[in-house]
């Protein structure tokens, strides 16, 4: 007959057992998991781009890519993500696994897109035109070749040659919403707020009213004319009151206009509609500094600096104070 007084102590260490062991399974099975494609016969493409992936660095991604350039196995879509991944990194690799996709694949407008933001990231400009030409040439009706002439003018502040690219796009899709906002947001930018207006009003039953009346104060806060902006923005919110971009565009229009309490309204009800964007608070610390509100200026800032502690740096860097 066993002792009763060591049973309880059998049983906790049976079960410290059963835990662990059943730990050192999980654990097991999950190593398994990652470490048995390593050993697998990798000749399917798909396996090269799935291990490539999970690889951090460029010069591991390398040795799983380069050689799909001469896999039979791997189609111009697989040669497209491969050179996707080895883009920023390795824009010279990328460039051959792009050319071998158009080889296998001529008439694939992604791979001269892809084509195209290579040859700029390795400043060969000529490259880039040649590619783009040849997008509209496949494509002659889709506005993305021309939207990615926008992407690429713009990042050099080439806003005039954005602005034409665009002014294409949208003869292009005229219907297409975010081609149309964009480009009317990049002429008012330009100095021509009738032209922005013009393409706004031909995006009606295209865009929700109320971020259509948004895009339309923007327009008129930029050029100054506050109290028109204040209006439409006012009329942004009353027919979608849940809409936090009207409520932080009309506090900056009110603050515009000359009314600091009305501004900050605006801008905290924005706020409690989006608590995950900083904008808000920000943009009304910045406003309070700039009235000379400094102790208001710094209870904000503190509250942003509580409630979003990983931003910190962010946040001092956007609301500065004296």
């Amino acid at each position: 007959m066993s002792d009763p007084s060591n049973a309880p102590g059998e049983r906790s260490g049976r079960r410290r057992n059963q835990g662990l062991r059943s730990v050192l399974w999980v654990c097991g099975v999950a190593l398994a998991i990652h470490v048995i494609p390593l050993f697998l016969p990798r000749n399917m493409p798909e396996q090269e781009l799935a291990i490539a992936r999970a690889t951090d660095s460029v010069e591991g991604r390398l040795q799983f890519l380069v050689p799909l350039k001469h896999n039979d196995k791997a189609t111009a879509a697989d040669l497209r993500m491969a050179a996707e991944l080895l883009r920023e990194g390795a824009p010279a690799e990328a460039h051959d696994l792009a050319l071998e996709a158009e080889r296998r694949d001529p008439n694939a407008l992604e791979t001269q897109l892809l084509l195209a933001r290579i040859c700029d990231r390795e400043r060969m400009s000529r490259c880039v035109e040649q590619s783009l030409g040849k997008a509209r040439q496949l494509a002659p009706a889709d506005p993305r070749a021309e939207l990615l002439r926008a992407d690429l003018s713009e990042e050099k502040g080439d806003l005039e040659g954005a602005t034409n690219a665009l002014a294409r796009a949208y003869s292009q899709a005229p219907g297409d919403p975010l081609v149309g906002v964009r480009y009317g947001r990049l002429l008012s930018r330009m100095g021509r707020p009738e032209d922005a207006l013009k393409v706004f009003t031909s995006l009606e039953g295209k865009v929700p009213p109320a971020r259509l009346l948004v895009e339309q104060g923007l327009v008129r806060t930029r050029e100054g004319r506050s109290r028109e902006a204040v209006g439409l923005l006012q009329q942004a919110v009353q027919k979608d009151p849940k809409l936090a971009e009207g409520h932080f565009q009309l506090g900056i229009a009110w603050f515009q206009a000359g009314n600091q309490v009305a501004a900050e309204e605006s801008l905290r009800q924005a706020d409690r509609l989006d608590t995950s964007d900083t904008r808000a608070l920000s943009t009304l610390c910045t406003l309070q500094v700039k009235a000379g509100k400094l102790e208001g200026a710094r209870q904000t800032r503190t509250d942003l600096e509580r409630r979003f502690p990983q931003r910190m740096d962010l946040i001092r860097e956007q609301c500065r104070l004296p």
